[in-house]
């Protein structure tokens, strides 16, 4: 047996020639002793002869029948049967046990607090290859089955599952629970949950009951999400033309989670600060961060749970989709958010990975199950989504719904490809979609469109855009518009070469004076709804700057020059000079939105000045922040009486910048703020807005022999309950520029005070002062963290945020020689993306101290630009 059997080691893929159609399950966790039990019949039909059934398990024993090989590295579990099964459907029957892991995948054991004591709850996250470390299955989303679960619980927990409960019966301290039987569904969408919970209940118009599942005592913190989640899925059941597909939707808040949230069918899971809302607790981009997790969670619920994704190469399908339409749903639900240009920070952090040689194609080919969570990253979601927005844009609103319903509908119960989904979009539109998108989904990276003008004509020269400066070879279809002086008359049309040329009408733009030179100016890429960069030529660069000064322009395409600019400027294909020029432009804008990306390009620009100009450092320091102090001072430190959403957003942006800039006045007020609220935590001079920049403040003043304000930002950490405020706390403590304290902070990373899944907000608060040591701290504890942190999201973020920070080639050696022999699928793509980063920088400082004119400039803007 186990000789024939290995025809089947280190296949990307299960055989086809059997097939679950219906999973009996049984499971009965052990919370005390961290364990559980199960078995499970299941229906399976046989297509093919065969005298081996071929599935996944992982980590699991006891299992029977006798005749088994287990190949570990694969997780397949191969059973032979003595001669070849008959065709038809037969019943495969298994017990077996497991171990409730503490590592946050398959069936695992969060800790949460009851009357003051630490209790286990079991938990499932089954996405993307885990649902095997639970019970033996077939673990790809092609096999698609029915499921009917059963749980033996301690009597006094909630248990809950993707189905409504059929019936409970008690027997002394245990509880058995039978649930109704699932719709067809993937194995990575199974889930249960059994712990102690408080529950708020809804309905939507259709009479689907919906609950909020939260830890004892914080029930009221649920009903924001609860609210969301109603009118989501009255939302989507328009939006798809499809009814929501199962009786009941049950969301949950998980102390220990390592994603965000899981769409699991029916049972949505999430960690505590993506679920969970207070008035008096939370922020405002706490706010937004729950409305925009739970409309992408309840959109996969068509798009990923409905109708799936054939095999992980299609992730993004789920992705993508969900990330775009939470967008369309909060938009709708809070416009007063102005949710699609925020959408643009999706397409921002998009198109910089992609920028990069090492980023992959949308649909990228997967030849292991070790090599799913990599892609689980900015270009599955937010590349995604945003070349979902650009289709959307070019075949318009309306005709884009209608064929998204038809492919639903197409499709449900079961499972498609990319190309399905092109096929019925061209079907409805007549456009050619697959030539079009296959040239976004199967190419890695994007354009940059070279854009010149020649008297009234505007020559356009496209080329792959790369971080590094170099081109690539890439060629794209490109929806391509423009306008002219004025949003009113757009072009719109299809680059499908390397150069084409547009006529311009210069009538629509001139004045009464018919002075075509003071009004004109052309902009490509109207409201970035494209995944690409332009690069203007002088003429046209100057033209778009008077037109930003003038307030000529949308928030998007403000948005949309300032970051083109800041990644040609990293590309050496502008100057630094040039890109400070042109942000001195924004000096009066006041938008959040427009802000929001105006700080991250200067903050952008501060880090690399600290280590290409030191002796420019400071007054590019002042430069970047009298950019952004009259528009902090304008809002000041504290709220005002019935001020929008979106101000309470930008204080708190500007706040936190400043202070990163090193502005004193920010600092010291920040500082002052904290004392009062050590002493009073209820004050009304630091709510949840502006905490953040005050504990960055009060980091940039510690140090080992003044490190009152690091222990008192602790006291406080151990003191809340609240997720939210935890995080706030645990990304600014390695903000310190003392050495030694970002180390206590590294160290206490590793206490179990701080739970795994927090660990990237420390990581991500390190600072430059912070790089070395942070470096060094990992090589020292590395295999230690690797064992820790072994799921390849959370790995990466140790990886990213220790290695990217440096800008030499020399410290690029020293990071692969660190990691030659060490390396693993979870975290190879994180380590060469960071190394390319490390390099890229160096090219862009070397440019930078070649800039004749950059002194100078600062200087000139320093005196004149206020």
């Amino acid at each position: 047996m186990a000789a024939s059997a290995e025809q089947f080691r280190g296949q990307a893929r299960l055989p086809r020639c059997a097939s679950p159609l219906r999973y009996d399950l049984r499971l009965c966790p052990d919370l005390a002793a961290c364990a559980f039990s199960g078995s499970a019949a299941v229906d399976v039909a046989v297509s093919a002869p065969t005298r081996f059934l071929v599935l996944n398990a992982a980590e699991l024993a006891d299992l029977a029948p006798s005749e088994v090989a287990q190949f570990e590295e694969d997780e397949i579990l191969v059973i032979g049967f003595d001669k070849d099964l008959p065709i038809g459907e037969g019943v495969l029957k298994m017990d077996f046990t497991g171990t409730l892991n503490d590592q946050m995948r398959g069936f695992y054991r969060s800790k949460y607090e009851y009357k003051g004591e630490s209790r286990n709850m079991a938990v499932t996250q089954f996405e993307a290859a885990d649902a095997r470390r639970c019970f033996p299955c077939w673990d790809e989303p092609a096999f698609k089955a029915k499921f009917k679960l059963t749980l033996e619980v301690p009597s006094d927990l909630v248990a809950l599952s993707n189905m409504p409960v059929i019936k409970e019966t008690v027997h002394g301290p245990l509880k058995t629970i039978y649930y109704e039987e699932s719709p067809l569904m993937s194995t990575y969408l199974v889930a249960i949950v059994v712990g102690l919970f408080d529950y708020i209940e809804g309905s939507t118009l259709e009479g689907t009951k919906v609950c909020v599942y939260t830890q004892v005592g914080k029930s009221n913190q649920g009903k924001f999400a609860l609210d969301v989640a109603v009118k989501s899925l009255d939302l989507y059941k328009d939006y798809f033309a499809t009814p929501y597909p199962l009786p009941k939707l049950d969301m949950v808040a998980i102390p220990d989670f390592a994603a965000g949230a899981m769409e699991n069918y029916g049972l949505v899971t999430y960690r505590e600060t993506a679920l969970l809302y207070d008035e008096l607790l939370s922020s405002a981009s706490n706010k937004q961060q729950v409305a925009i997790t739970v409309a992408h969670e309840l959109a996969h619920q068509w798009f990923g749970n409905l109708v799936t994704m054939e095999w992980w190469t299609h992730l993004w399908l789920n992705e993508g989709f969900a990330s775009w339409v939470s967008y369309l749903a909060v938009e709708a639900l809070f416009p007063e958010w102005n949710n699609w240009t925020q959408f643009l920070d999706e397409t921002t952090s998009g198109l910089r990975l992609d920028a990069l040689a090492e980023s992959h194609p949308i649909e990228v080919e997967i030849n292991h199950a070790s090599e799913i969570d990599a892609i689980f990253d900015s270009i599955s979601y937010d590349k995604g989504a945003s070349v979902i927005r650009m289709l959307q844009s070019y075949l318009g609103a309306e005709r884009f719904q209608k064929a998204l319903a038809s492919y639903i509908k197409k499709y449900a119960y079961s499972n498609a490809k990319t190309e399905d989904l092109w096929a019925v979009l061209e079907e409805e539109t007549g456009e050619p979609v697959k030539d079009l998108m296959t040239t976004w989904t199967k190419q890695q990276g994007y354009p940059v469109i070279y854009a010149k003008l020649d008297g009234h004509d505007l020559h356009l020269e496209q080329t792959q855009f790369l971080s590094d400066g170099s081109s690539g070879p890439g060629l794209w279809i490109v929806p391509i518009t423009s306008c002219c002086g004025s949003y009113d008359a757009q072009k719109k049309f299809l680059l499908n070469s390397k150069t084409d040329k547009v006529h311009i009408d210069f009538t629509t733009s001139q004045s009464a004076e018919g002075d075509k030179g003071q009004n004109s100016w052309i902009k490509l890429n109207i409201d970035q709804t494209g995944f690409y960069r332009v690069k203007y030529d002088d003429e046209l660069a100057a033209g778009l700057e008077k037109a930003i000064k003038a307030k000529k322009l949308s928030l998007n395409d403000k948005i949309g020059i300032v970051e083109d600019s800041y990644s040609l400027s990293v590309a050496r294909k502008q100057t630094l000079t040039s890109l400070l020029r042109l942000l001195n432009a924004y000096r009066n804008e006041s938008d959040y939105t427009v802000l929001s990306h105006v700080t991250s390009v200067c903050l952008g620009i501060d880090k690399i000045s600290v280590d290409a100009t030191p002796e420019l450092c400071r007054d590019i320091k002042q430069l970047l922040i009298n950019l952004l102090l009259s528009a902090a001072k304008t809002l000041g430190w504290d709220p005002k009486d019935g001020e929008s959403h979106l101000d309470v957003m930008l204080r708190s942006l500007l706040l936190i910048a400043l202070v990163k800039l090193g502005h004193d006045e920010t600092i010291n007020e920040g500082v002052r703020r904290f004392h009062i609220f050590v002493k009073d935590r209820k004050t009304n001079l630091l709510p949840p807005d502006t905490r953040k920049a005050s504990y960055l403040a009060v980091m940039r003043t510690v140090s080992t022999s003044n490190r009152a304000g690091y222990d008192a930002l602790l006291k406080i950490y151990r003191e809340t309950a609240e997720a939210q405020e935890k995080s706030r706390i645990l990304g600014s403590l390695s903000s310190c520029p003392d050495k030694d304290i970002v180390l206590e902070a590294l160290n206490f990373m590793l206490t179990d005070e701080v739970r795994n899944q927090d660990a990237f907000y420390i990581l991500g608060g390190i600072g430059l002062e912070g790089r070395e040591v942070a470096w060094a701290w990992l090589k020292e504890n590395w295999d230690h963290v690797l064992k820790t942190w072994p799921s390849s999201s959370l790995i990466s973020d140790f990886v990213k945020s220790t290695v990217s920070r440096f800008t030499t080639e020399e410290k690029a050696t020293e990071v692969s020689e660190f990691f030659a022999g060490k390396i693993k699928p979870s975290f190879e793509r994180a380590l060469k993306q960071s190394l390319e980063r490390v390099r890229i920088s160096e090219r862009w400082i070397e440019s930078i101290r070649s800039e004749p004119n950059l002194a100078q400039t600062v200087q000139e803007l320093l005196q004149h630009g206020v």
